[in-house]
């Protein structure tokens, strides 16, 4: 017994010496503060924190966002416009909180609608999807037209929501693409999309790719789309708040 012992003792010894072989000690990882109170992480890249919108700019003409702030959160009703981050994101942790009105106005696809836009072509569907029936992969948290979310997790009408996107964006070499983006989501704490291949810009008559091609509320004018993009935030003429906007490059 004894033997065995010592032979057993031995082999773990010799497993863990070989195992240490693996082991690596640079680069040390940085160390950043987590996510308190709402507050976000200590190397994101705010984009809203109530203090302004200056972040932001109109998606029609370049001007300054005209969305109405109240307190920590910005809103946006009908004619106020589509807005645009001024900072292009290629790979990113994305966080979005956001609130349909807790007036219910409308029904289906007419009641709390916006949407976020990664790379300014693949949208997030932002929809006030409590007890509002329409088509699944219209809903909230839906790649919009491609992929319905796994659940719903929508809450009441005038509460508070949230999206956690990571966004692999799509690689091209030239005017090739090697690799579509791909979107995980987490609605409210939820996984509801998990790395799911985006087929292509959402808004278009069928999803597509380009290397040149015009942003959603913006195709009239093209541009290289083969490099880091905006993210943007739409006016669907109903009154939809969004706070606490924070990005992490990958």
């Amino acid at each position: 017994m004894k033997i065995l012992t010592s032979i057993i003792g031995f082999c773990l010894l010799v497993s863990t010496a070989l195992a240490q072989d693996r082991a690596t000690y640079a680069p040390v990882p940085e160390h950043i503060s987590a996510p308190s109170g709402g507050a976000p992480p200590s190397d994101a890249i705010v984009l809203f924190d109530g203090s302004g919108l200056d972040a932001w700019s109109r998606t029609a003409d370049g001007e300054a966002a005209r969305w109405r702030i109240d307190g920590d959160a910005m809103t946006v009703e009908r004619g106020m416009g589509t807005i645009r981050s001024k900072q292009n994101f290629g790979d990113m942790q994305l966080h979005v909180e956001w609130r349909p009105s807790d007036v219910i106005e409308g029904s289906g696809q007419s009641r709390g609608n916006s949407g976020v836009f990664l790379h300014g072509l693949f949208e997030l569907q932002v929809l006030d999807s409590w007890d509002n029936d329409t088509y699944v992969n219209g809903q909230a948290a839906s790649i919009y037209l491609q992929e319905a979310p796994r659940v719903n997790v929508a809450r009441a009408p005038g509460q508070w929501q949230s999206y956690d996107i990571i966004f692999t964006a799509p690689k091209w070499q030239g005017d090739e693409l090697l690799s579509p983006a791909y979107l995980t989501v987490l609605h409210n704490g939820v996984l509801v999309h998990n790395h799911v291949e985006i087929q292509g810009s959402t808004f278009t008559p069928q999803p597509e790719y380009r290397a040149h091609c015009g942003l959603y509320s913006s195709e009239e004018r093209l541009q290289d789309c083969t490099d880091k993009l905006p993210i943007i935030l739409q006016d669907h003429g109903q009154v939809v708040s969004f706070r606490n906007i924070w990005v992490r490059e990958l």
